[in-house]
């Protein structure tokens, strides 16, 4: 079932319908858990069984974690000595440990089984090939990535003593949620148990808003990203015969289509969300705008980056063991974040990449609190600027890794970058027969595309302007319509459902 569709439309209506006609919360969480079991169904019903398993043992898991943690203190229970107090809570503590370190481990273990094993094989053992790349990809549960950092996450927040919830239907009704269940954002149990809890009506400002939500993302993925795609899958799938101007198009393409393919699946599942009175956190903040590689994270995929922070890069030890050892750190979380992306070695070099790129980030700020002049050159117009284009110039060359993880075509295209002419039927093919456009008019379009980024970010970040709710109400069927107008026959995945 795709987001963009009649047929969501319909299922989404049809949902709300009946969640908003009951008055109880148990049969509201039913009615998302089975709506979400039926959504998941239209994609993958295998899994199904599977993924309510990890769900009951993860909710089990939590409770006994939770549980442990409710160790009577030592001035309510004087039948125990204080020694013997001391060394009660010892063992629980390390039991404690011992249940996390196990869900952690199932959790870690499904997922580089199911997404790594089979690459590893076939790269530490040539000669025996189970099956193709595509044929794999097709075994690998939908939404597994996002499904289990959500499960450690939950762990985690209930052994550093958060509570462990008490009904399973509501846990269920968290990790199995359709809208975000397979490419987030990734979104912590407490906050949506809690929204579960304190539900309210609907006021025309929040239709309003879930309506424009899902049809701004509906116009980023169906209209946009779907478009661009279209030149970037020729491009990349022709490298040969691309020339370098070409492939620069592409790679400034590519970054363009993911960030609003991506972005538009998030706009539509948190406009969703609205819709059933939760409010799903965002995930992007206008990150080519970002004038540091730190900063870029901060804006872009921002659930990813809070889960890095919170459950891998603070546990290293951040930033408080000295300069040498916070740029490690920073590097080893890269690193996973690239691994987690995909098992090929182009999401091992991406990684890698904006690990070295925080951690030099890092430095240089150490350098520039030692140097007054320099720190004031990065805040003036000249330094802001030019920041920003190396900010920019290196998270979109590093996307030809994210885009080609095969070596050996990354390397093609990065060899190719500068001084190569396209092969002599290759603009006819893709840029008159397939576009219908010139080359020089898609440089000029991706600039406008800039631009207009460019307004909304001044429009919303400086301005502080936003739409009133009669306004959006407005614009959304002329959203919808210019998509089924102005959409490409044919729409393109979305690129984090690999993921």
């Amino acid at each position: 079932m795709n987001f963009i569709s009649i047929l969501y439309g319909l299922f989404l209506l049809s949902v709300l319908g009946i969640y908003w006609s009951v008055a109880r919360q148990k049969l509201r969480l039913w009615t998302l858990l089975i709506a979400s079991i039926v959504f998941y169904a239209s994609l993958q019903l295998h899994y199904i069984p599977l993924l309510l398993v990890l769900i009951f043992f993860n909710f089990r898991l939590g409770k006994e974690i939770g549980e442990q943690a409710t160790l009577r203190p030592h001035f309510l229970d004087w039948s125990l000595s204080h020694e013997e107090w001391h060394l009660a809570q010892f063992d629980w503590n390390r039991r404690r440990l011992k249940l996390l370190w196990l869900g952690i481990f199932l959790n870690v273990f499904l997922l580089l089984g199911f997404k790594y094993l089979l690459p590893l094989l076939e790269f530490f053992y040539p000669s025996i090939v189970i099956s193709s790349a595509d044929s794999f990809k097709l075994i690998v549960p939908l939404g597994i990535s996002f499904f289990t950092f959500e499960c450690i996450a939950y762990l985690v927040d209930v052994y550093r003593g958060a509570p462990a919830t008490q009904e399973f239907l509501q846990f269920a009704a968290y990790k199995f949620f359709f809208v975000k269940l397979i490419s987030g954002p990734i979104t912590r149990f407490h906050n949506l148990a809690n929204q579960f809890k304190n539900l309210g009506f609907l006021t025309p400002d929040i239709v309003a808003d879930g309506l424009w939500l899902i049809a701004r993302g509906a116009v980023k993925k169906g209209i946009l990203a779907d478009h661009l795609g279209i030149f970037v899958d020729l491009c990349f799938g022709n490298l040969q015969r691309a020339g370098s101007t070409d492939l620069w198009l592409a790679t400034f393409a590519y970054g363009f289509q993911l960030y609003l393919n991506f972005s538009g699946y998030v706009d539509i599942a948190r406009g969703s969300a609205l819709l059933f009175g939760l409010v799903l956190p965002e995930n992007f903040d206008f990150p080519y705008f970002s004038t540091s590689i730190a900063d870029f994270w901060r804006r872009w995929h921002i659930t990813l980056g809070d889960w890095l922070r919170n459950y891998l890069y603070f546990p290293l030890g951040g930033s408080r063991q000295g300069l040498d050892r916070t740029c490690l750190n920073l590097i080893i979380v890269m690193l996973i974040a690239g691994i987690w992306h995909g098992a090929a070695l182009g999401f091992v070099l991406w990684g890698l990449f904006h690990g070295l790129a925080l951690a030099v980030h890092r430095l240089t700020d150490a350098i520039s609190d030692r140097f007054e002049d320099l720190e004031n050159f990065w805040q003036q117009p000249l330094g802001t600027i030019l920041a920003w284009l190396l900010t920019q110039f290196m998270v979109f060359t590093s996307w030809i890794w994210f885009r080609l993880p095969n070596l050996e075509d990354s390397s093609f295209v990065f060899q190719h970058l500068w001084g190569f002419s396209a092969d002599e039927q290759f603009a006819q093919k893709v840029y008159i027969d397939a576009l219908n456009i010139t080359q020089y008019q898609l440089a000029i379009l991706l600039v406008v595309l800039y631009v207009a980024m460019a307004g909304a970010y001044i429009f919303n970040r400086t301005l502080k302007l936003q739409f009133n709710w009669p306004v959006k109400l407005v614009f959304v069927p002329l959203c919808f319509y210019s998509v089924w107008l102005l959409a490409p026959e044919g729409s393109l995945p979305y690129i984090y459902f690999d993921f």
